[in-house]
């Protein structure tokens, strides 16, 4: 199916960008069946799903089925593939802007420091109202 037998969608990768993320797919295991599935077309399903919105169930039919997507997708989360490619992507972005690979300084701004200092017998235990629909009155 990789070699766009389907119509694509718009959520597919070019050419260039696969080109970019094929080598921070792990490579099958040693000693294991061997990978039949074209894994471009999974990262393609996994976009599609991501660009949609939509459950893994209504994944397109066109596309690798479902549970084959999710697989990976679960699967290379848990190994670090996704933030190592997410990284490698962003250190890209950066340069190509003319900035640092990595960001060097974080911000925190005055409400966020506010509001984690809030202390005492009232933080956090606030009641939530009933409307007087559901309070019955």
């Amino acid at each position: 199916m990789g070699d766009m037998e389907r119509t694509p969608y718009p959520s597919d990768l070019t050419d260039e960008q696969w080109t970019l993320i094929e080598p921070h797919i792990p490579p099958e295991k040693p000693g294991g069946r061997h990978r039949r599935t074209d894994m471009r077309e999974v990262v393609n399903a996994i976009l599609y799903l991501n660009r949609t919105g939509c459950q893994w169930r209504a994944i397109p039919r066109d596309l690798p089925c479902w549970g084959t997507a999710a697989y990976y997708f679960y699967a290379f989360r848990k190994d670090g593939s996704w933030q190592r490619l997410h990284d490698t992507l962003r250190e890209r972005v950066r340069v190509a802007a003319g900035r640092e690979p990595t960001p060097s300084a974080a911000v925190i701004d005055s409400q966020s420091v506010k509001t984690t200092e809030k202390r005492g017998p009232a933080a956090g235990t606030m009641r939530a109202r009933r409307s007087a629909a559901a309070s019955g009155t």
